[in-house]
Order: structure tokens, then C-alpha cells, then sequence
């Protein structure tokens, strides 16, 4: 069985820690299936530090600071450094294609790394799809969740 890689930018992951409705759910579909050994969640370091606090939305709490850690050791989601290749890559997509650049980072991460699939919530973003990479990078939400919602170790 060949494990399908997607790209996760940073609004995927808060959206399932902070539990946002609409997000979540959503996120619990992948989860669900990385679970199973079917995807391997893919993102960039950069989404190490930027999960704690987003521009709009409200900070992660330090009393969730050791269940995040553990988070991203899972064997299912995968860190890439952000490289000088991924860096220059992802200048080139500001000035061409006017994505903001914490957002680049992840589009660049994702095309350097031949994944066809980013997902986000971010709409200006998701307004990219089908315009970047070669292949053409999808960009999307996750798919919803055949079953509710799993509770994978997350702590209020």
C-alpha cells in the first residue's frame, strides 16, 4: 500500500487543537486516516512556532505546551527544515504570485518536496490552487471525517 503524503500548513493544525468548529471536524478525517497507516501528515518547522499564535486568532496556552510537543512526534507527521532552497523558492512565489510569505514557506516546502495536495483554511490561499508547482499543487481543506470526532490525546 503506497501512504499518501499531504501538506499541512499551520491554520490545519490550530484549528484541531483549539477544536474550531468547522476546522476540526475536518482535520479529524486525515488524523483518522494517518491513524491508519493511508497518510503521513507533512509541514514545515516553521509550523513548530507558528501553531502557538496566529495573527487573528487567539494564543495556544503554555499549559498545552508538553501535548504539543508530543503531537508532532508522532510517527504519522513529518518536519522539514526550512532549507535556503525552500526559502528563495518561496520568494519567488511572493513576488509572482503575491502569496504572503509565511504562507510561500509552506507552498515551497510542499512543492520541494513533490506533494500534490496542501490543505489550509486559508481561503486567499486556497485561491492558489491550481496555479503553483509542477505538477500543479492542489490546494484545499481536509476532508471531513466519515465518524465523529476521535480524542487522540488532546487535554483541554
Amino acid at each position: 500500500m503506497t501512504v499518501k503524503r499531504v501538506y499541512w500548513d499551520s491554520d490545519c493544525f490550530l484549528g484541531w487543537f483549539n477544536d474550531e468548529t468547522g476546522k476540526a471536524e475536518k482535520c479529524d478525517g486525515v488524523i483518522q486516516q494517518a491513524e491508519r497507516g493511508e497518510v503521513l501528515i507533512v509541514t514545515s518547522t516553521l509550523t513548530l512556532a507558528e501553531v502557538l499564535w496566529m495573527r487573528g486568532e487567539k494564543k495556544l496556552s503554555q499549559d498545552k505546551a508538553e501535548n504539543l510537543q508530543k503531537f508532532f512526534r508522532r510517527s504519522y507527521i513529518r518536519l522539514y527544515n526550512v532549507t535556503r532552497k525552500v526559502a528563495e523558492s518561496a520568494q519567488t512565489l511572493v513576488w509572482d504570485n503575491s502569496i504572503k510569505p509565511k504562507d510561500a514557506i509552506h507552498v515551497a516546502t510542499a512543492l520541494n518536496l513533490g506533494i500534490e495536495t496542501l490543505e489550509t483554511f486559508d481561503r486567499g490561499l486556497i485561491k492558489q490552487s491550481g496555479k503553483v508547482g509542477d505538477p500543479l499543487l492542489k490546494i484545499r481543506e481536509p476532508e471531513a471525517a466519515m465518524q465523529g470526532r476521535l480524542n487522540l490525546g488532546k487535554k483541554s
